[in-house]
């Protein structure tokens, strides 16, 4: 076997920052402002697209097009930096989250609006699959570890959390534009930061694999784009023939990996009860909670007519509560495995959209907050045994790859999320969206729940297992 083609096991790069804190630094507020950038433009679309005389399906391209830059980059990203190294992703990934700010800033028209967010959701990938990888490489297993996925998963409430408050500011003051520019500032402070994340150059590196990354973005694009045209019809032509087109180049994705020696994603890890876990349960959260959160704005300003600030901020009893709970899942006693932290976090969601269901039309928007808050302590807990089991369910040094797994399956649930909750608002008789939600967050809670006993389910395989299955 070549140098080339040698497992990185024990030869990964290394971050040699000066200390933890430092990588821990620029890992969360790259998080918080990926997170951040996707979240804002839900209050920033309406304005933007009437700017251009943008139609429905524009909107509904312009509000899914970073899902899609995240869904095609994130593994591939998170692959790249094992082997290239964590800080030199962040800081080549912060450099162009910048430029396509900019160009979002400065875009023409929805076409190139719509581009401009895709290439957002590019770089945004490359961070978020660096940040919570370079946590995985620092941190060692352990209470450390715990510590710092919790931060880290408080990060993804906070950056829910201030997106749109300050989209909505921003937009009643500056215009909508003006969001984008502090996007911008924001990833030029980030690409200094992250330029000190200094990584020695590897003992041994994978040889550069272009056609798995060219088929994993082309099969991830496509799927999600998939999911995008969902909105307007399931059996739709486009729906039917981009999901036909996704799973082939997928499948010839898989097939490639299998005859690696050293694959980007090797597809025996789902045989793993733990990454299984992994994945699920980032898929069931972006099924379950991102989906039906993701439309929670539009409800929130057609039926109970709410400003594009009041929605932010009634969605901010969610988000911020996820935030704190996810900072304090940390204090939860080690016993508790990352399984049933997931688990239960996913159950109390489930919780959390019941008691969001059953509103009437006299409703106003305070019978929504118990359950806001109640699914913003499952989504807290959930987010922080998400960040911890990504990288702890892969081999030595693939904490990227983990991590780009994990957000990967996140983002593509939360695009089904989206079209699934269109699709019963948009369906269901009678009473109008408020009908429509209801619905809506009862499916969700039934799709919560589902994801719970899955991750439990994978747990108690693990545990029946006479020793940890290696790949």
């Amino acid at each position: 076997m070549s140098a080339a083609d040698r497992p990185l096991d024990a030869a990964v790069a290394t971050t040699t920052a000066a200390h933890p804190v430092r990588t821990l630094y620029v890992a969360t507020c790259g998080t918080l402002l990926v997170l951040a950038v996707f979240s804002a433009f839900v209050v920033a679309v309406g304005d933007s697209s009437r700017s251009f005389g943008a139609g429905i399906a524009s909107q509904a391209w312009a509000l899914s097009a970073m899902s899609l830059g995240l869904a095609a980059a994130l593994l591939t990203a998170g692959s790249l930096a094992d082997d290239l190294g964590y800080g030199r992703v962040l800081t080549s990934s912060t450099g162009l989250l910048g430029a396509t700010s900019i160009a979002g800033a400065l875009a023409p028209d929805m076409a190139v609006l719509i581009a401009a967010r895709v290439m957002q959701g590019v770089a945004g990938g490359g961070v978020l699959a660096a940040s919570l990888g370079s946590i995985g490489r620092v941190f060692p297993a352990g209470a450390a570890r715990t510590r710092a996925t919790a931060i880290w998963g408080a990060a993804v409430g906070a950056g829910i959390t201030a997106g749109p408050l300050a989209a909505a500011g921003l937009q009643g003051a500056l215009g909508w534009r003006s969001g984008f520019w502090v996007e911008a500032g924001a990833a030029a402070a980030l690409m200094i930061a992250a330029s000190s994340l200094r990584d020695r150059a590897p003992r041994a590196r994978r040889r550069l694999d272009a056609t798995g990354i060219a088929t994993l973005a082309a099969g991830m694009a496509l799927l999600t784009a998939a999911l995008v045209e969902a909105h307007h019809g399931w059996a739709r032509n486009a729906t039917v023939v981009l999901l036909a087109m996704a799973l082939v180049v997928l499948a010839a994705f898989t097939m490639l990996q299998l005859g690696r020696r050293c694959p980007m994603l090797d597809p025996r890890l789902f045989a793993q009860p733990r990454f299984l876990a992994s994945v699920a349960g980032a898929l069931f959260t972006g099924l379950a909670v991102i989906g039906l959160m993701s439309y929670a704005p539009t409800f929130l300003q057609g039926a109970l007519e709410l400003s594009p600030l009041g929605s932010a901020g009634v969605l901010a009893t969610w988000s911020a509560t996820s935030m704190l709970v996810a900072l304090a899942a940390r204090l939860l006693p080690e016993r508790l495995g990352t399984e049933t932290r997931l688990a239960g976090g996913l159950c109390l969601a489930a919780l959390g959209e019941v008691v969001l269901a059953g509103l009437d039309s006299g409703a106003g928007w305070t019978r929504l907050l118990p359950g806001l808050i109640v699914l913003g302590v499952g989504t807290g807990v959930a987010n922080a045994a998400l960040g911890r089991i990504a990288v702890e369910s892969v081999p030595h040094g693939r904490a990227g790859m983990g991590s780009g797994a994990n957000n990967t399956a996140r983002y593509l649930g939360g695009a089904a999320g989206v079209a699934l909750v269109v699709t019963i608002t948009s369906t269901t008789g009678g009473g109008g969206l408020v009908n429509g939600f209801d619905h809506a967050s009862l499916v969700s809670a039934g799709l919560s729940a589902l994801g719970a006993a899955i991750v439990a389910g994978c747990r108690v395989s693990r545990r029946l297992e006479p020793k940890e299955c290696t790949v």
